[in-house]
């Protein structure tokens, strides 16, 4: 999670005669000052970014990546008065993880609002942001996933923990960690990667509106989100048809991104149409994180059956896996039976009938 604090920062000139070679002077005592404290020294290396006209620097904006120290990561000054800043924190890998996020969010904004903007322009725009979120999540997901194994582990008993599991999980966890990065790089780094940023630039300078975009927002945007609304409905209804399978785990992530693109559709009229999106919002939310628990026991069960089949080939139990693969069937099973009330509760009327 990004970090916000305000920066105050004073210059002092030195005024008698060879005061700059004492250096700085005891401020034990100074009005403010509780205590003076050596905190040792510390090497920070910081790469500061700009735009090729320094637009940043024009409107007094610091952007910097820097590493070492207690707050590595990317730091955003934003000028408030003079002498006075505010300063945004993000640590590194948070920041990749609110790059896949807004890559979404944008994605589908254009999506639910394409009869506002011109699906010509935005359609490919979507694709490269489709794919920008798919590699940027790689890392993200493998980090999340063995969080998960790291505490499912730790809350087993010794007897039932069977052979080197922690040992193995770490070396998976390793080997795919080592990989994901580099692809995460590799993307950031790409000529592709820049052209979209600079196509994206040209969207927000020149958005491709379409006629529909001169009604009125309170017209306009309860249509595009009781749209996407009903494009759950439909997938919910077909999930909840089906009988527990493969075949109801993949009807129930599509459900899960279309109750994320219903949720994100609230989220981007809230402004416009006030509480009763935020409500709404907030219903489709619940859904979505419902869901979402159901498809991490699919991805946790694909895991954990290829850390049975590495530790299987290595002459290792593979009893631990097999049970927490149990307790991930269990999981998705209780996510199911909770379901149906889940949606009757999402999809009273009356949410919808507030935002028209």
């Amino acid at each position: 999670m990004a970090d916000t604090k305000r920066e105050i920062e004073r210059k002092f000139e030195f005024t008698t005669p060879g005061a700059e070679q004492r250096g700085v002077p005891d401020l034990t005592g100074t009005a403010g000052i509780a205590a003076v404290v050596d905190q040792g020294v510390t090497d920070l290396d910081a790469v500061y970014y700009d735009t090729p006209d320094q637009r940043l620097a024009a409107d007094g904006l610091t952007l910097r990546r820097r590493t070492g120290g207690h707050d590595s990561g990317w730091h955003l000054k934003l000028p408030v008065a003079p002498g006075v800043r505010d300063e945004v924190t993000a640590p590194l890998g948070d920041t990749v993880h609110q790059m896949r996020v807004a890559s979404r969010r944008l994605r589908s904004a254009l999506k639910t609002y394409r009869k506002v903007l011109d699906r010509e322009v935005t359609d490919p725009i979507g694709e490269e942001l489709r794919r920008l979120g798919t590699e940027l999540g790689a890392d993200r997901d493998r980090e999340v996933l063995h969080e998960h194994f790291r505490t499912a582990l730790a809350d087993l008993p010794r007897p039932l923990q069977a052979g080197p599991v922690r040992g193995r999980l770490r070396t998976w966890n390793t080997t795919r960690r080592a990989a994901s990065r580099r692809r995460a790089l590799t993307v950031l780094d790409s000529p592709r990667h820049l052209t979209l940023l600079d196509t994206l630039e040209a969207l927000l300078t020149d958005p491709p509106l379409l006629p529909g975009a001169a009604k009125p927002a309170a017209k306009a945007l309860p249509k595009a989100v009781l749209r996407d609304y009903a494009r759950l409905a439909s997938r919910v209804e077909h999930a909840l048809s089906l009988d527990p399978g493969q075949e109801a785990d993949r009807a129930l992530h599509q459900a899960r991104k279309a109750a994320k693109r219903a949720r994100y559709a609230a989220e981007a009229a809230e402004p416009a149409l006030g509480k009763p999106a935020r409500k709404f919002a907030k219903a489709m939310k619940g859904v979505q994180s419902l869901l979402g628990e159901h498809q991490d026991s699919v991805v946790a069960r694909a895991a954990l059956r290829e850390l049975a089949h590495q530790a299987h080939g290595a002459g290792e139990p593979s009893f631990t896996w097999g049970l927490l693969h149990g307790r991930e069937e269990a999981r998705a099973e209780r996510v199911e039976r909770a379901l149906p009330a889940a949606w009757a509760e999402a999809a009273a009327p009356g949410l919808r009938a507030a935002l028209k």
